[in-house]
């Protein structure tokens, strides 16, 4: 394949278990008036870091010499129960010649998670901020590998090389992280799991905005941000600028230990922070690898109301504590007004979802003109409420 550079919207045909060779897309967190006028807060912390030389050198001679580096997965759980174990299921059965530790982060669950972790020997630390971006937080101190990958406990490793292709990259001294292309679709996963895997993100809004970072049916590409990259044969090499990052960090996100802990990570690690904060930093090169994973998102459209809700809140509560720095507040208001005039007229969206049954046939598309309309409702709901009173989502009564 060509070494040259690629536009954004050059197609690949995926090599893996791929939704098929259409599409990129994302997964976020945001709420649609304080991206219209929030500044947000934290940036100057990220900017206030010096430029550190770190020493890779066992990480990139490994790679070179076909040695598969030591990798610490950490994932956060809540009373994950529920999904947790296929999750485990699928990162004890790789095939992989390096070593992989599990680290479990809990808040408290009172089911069966800890039980769970302890059958599939995970080392499980506590997680009194209940959070899961504390969890990942307090993961990462625990973690010893050379690489951290940041696992959700409802995502699913697609097969047993996964571990292998995602850790492959990090042969090049430059790959600061990487990433799978895609969420994974599977026929028998529920509605709003297939949908979100359709349309390549969770948040239907960062569709519109353009940033996100999985492969998307309707967009047959991977983000929509003008970003430069380079096809290696099993991924891309992205570079990223600061001011064209995709909501990349979750679900399978990958990145050397010795990268972040140069971010100074005390009580909570924000995924999409990480990144962006790597890249003020110049460490901007990052791979997009032709493979996806299972994110099992939820059964219905309540449980994405909630999620959002969730997401909203958390964003506007930690926003105004300044400890977020990803630059929502940088984005094109032209998409936020583009999203409000879709849902509005009903009948954009409708036409959304048919060029996607279209493309792609699956009856989750039915989801897309109602999940559009939740987030505009909900992110409307958080807007208000921010102004009035930030406030975190409670997780007394939260379970996957």
């Amino acid at each position: 394949m060509s070494s040259g550079p690629v536009k954004k919207d050059r197609q690949f045909r995926p090599t893996h278990n791929c939704i098929e060779s259409t599409p990129p897309a994302l997964s976020i967190n945001i709420n649609v008036g304080i991206i219209l006028s929030l500044t947000v807060a934290g940036q100057d912390r990220a900017a206030a870091i010096t430029h550190r030389r770190v020493d890779l050198t066992m990480v990139d001679e490994a790679g070179k010499a076909g040695i598969e580096p030591d990798v610490s997965v950490v994932i956060p759980t809540l009373n994950a129960a529920g999904v947790l174990e296929p999750c485990l299921e699928s990162i004890r059965g790789q095939e992989y010649s390096g070593a992989l530790e599990i680290v479990i982060a809990d808040g408290g669950s009172t089911d069966g998670t800890l039980a769970i972790a302890e059958k599939f020997d995970c080392i499980v630390v506590g997680n009194p901020l209940k959070t899961g971006e504390a969890g990942k937080a307090a993961g990462l101190k625990a973690a010893t590998g050379d690489v951290i990958a940041l696992i959700d406990s409802d995502n699913i490793l697609p097969d047993e090389r996964w571990m292998a292709r995602m850790t492959a990259p990090f042969s090049d001294p430059a790959i600061a992280g990487c990433e799978p292309i895609e969420y994974t679709l599977r026929p028998g996963d529920p509605s709003l799991t297939r949908y979100c895997a359709l349309i390549g993100m969770n948040d239907p809004l960062v569709y519109f905005l353009g940033n996100y970072d999985r492969m998307s049916v309707l967009s047959g590409t991977w983000t929509g941000l003008p970003i430069e990259a380079r096809d290696r044969g099993d991924y891309l090499e992205v570079r990223l600028e600061a001011d064209a990052v995709p909501t990349m960090g979750a679900n399978g996100f990958m990145v050397r230990r010795e990268l972040v802990e140069l971010l100074g990570i005390e009580d909570y690690l924000f995924d999409i922070d990480v990144v962006s904060r790597l890249v003020g930093l110049g460490h901007d090169r990052f791979a997009k690898v032709k493979t996806g994973i299972v994110h099992l998102y939820g059964k219905g459209l309540r449980t994405f109301a909630r999620k959002q809700l969730r997401r909203v809140r958390d964003y506007s509560y930690y926003s105004s504590q300044g400890m977020r720095s990803y630059g929502w507040s940088g984005q094109k208001r032209r998409g936020i007004a583009r999203f409000i005039v879709y849902c509005l007229l009903v009948v954009p969206l409708g036409a959304q979802a048919l060029e996607g049954y279209r493309r792609k046939p699956d009856s989750a598309w039915l989801l897309h003109v109602p999940a559009c309309w939740i987030t505009l409702v909900v992110y409307g709901w958080g807007f208000i409420e921010a102004r009035v009173r930030p406030r975190e989502q409670r997780r007394e009564k939260w379970k996957q």
